[in-house]
């Protein structure tokens, strides 16, 4: 029996890059549509927020010299891609998913409307939010606990490389711990990076919890589904 009912997964744009420079790998991407598949066929209605960074990021634009908003209007295209990419992979391998964007651009997806979104959720389709919140200066982490809270998700499930939150960087420190649990004032006390300060406090304050875990582990997204020992429980 599934300890969630409804969940809001962020993956990263560099999660579906696998071990190329850049793009999408489509091995990689299969390999993530079969996570989310698996836990979907449990009757979880999921909500997926993708990052860009694999096509451009925002922060790298601006940190060259380009006009920070322009460079983040730039990124939530990228997530618009590649919220088209998980789409269709989804499709193929029969999972009914819908794209919703924050950016108008009809012609391509609808744009994102909360109450469609939530029907859409209940009739078992996979809802993928692309175009970030929207607005320049906000992180797609922030639009996960943004649509994370509007869609009443019970928790916002980050999916990583590494398989949940350190005591330090485990690739540097062999001493390295992994949390198991942590609430929200012990991570801000520690300074553990788990998300951005804005997408962690809105997470806090609508008490909304986040799993850490890799998307690479097999079976890790249905095992944090399923509420076993997987990833990291950052909690009120």
């Amino acid at each position: 029996m599934p300890a969630y009912k409804r969940i809001l997964v962020k993956l990263s744009g560099e999660a579906l890059m696998g071990g190329d420079a850049y793009g999408i790998n489509r091995e990689t991407l299969a390999g993530i549509v079969a996570e989310i598949k698996a836990v979907a066929d449990l009757g979880v209605e999921i909500g997926v927020v993708i990052g860009g960074g694999n096509i451009f990021r925002g922060m790298a634009g601006a940190s060259s010299g380009m006009d920070r908003a322009t460079a983040d209007y730039m990124g939530m295209l990228a997530t618009v891609m590649n919220a088209m990419a998980l789409s269709d992979a989804m499709r193929q391998s029969g999972l009914n998913a819908r794209v919703q964007s924050a950016l108008n651009i009809e012609q391509v997806v609808e744009p994102y409307i909360r109450g469609k979104a939530i029907r859409y959720l209940e009739e078992g389709k996979v809802v993928i939010f692309g175009g970030g919140t929207g607005n320049p200066f906000f992180t797609t982490d922030t639009a996960a606990a943004l649509r994370g809270s509007e869609i009443g998700a019970e928790i916002v499930l980050k999916a990583t490389k590494v398989d949940g939150v350190y005591t330090a960087d485990p690739k540097k420190d062999p001493a390295a711990t992994r949390y198991t649990r942590i609430s929200f004032d012990e991570a801000i006390g520690r300074d553990l990076k788990v998300m951005d300060a804005t997408a962690f406090a809105l997470c806090r304050d609508q008490k909304l919890p986040i799993n850490v875990f890799s998307i690479f582990k097999p079976g890790a997204l249905r095992r944090v589904v399923m509420g076993e020992d997987e990833g990291t429980l950052v909690h009120v």
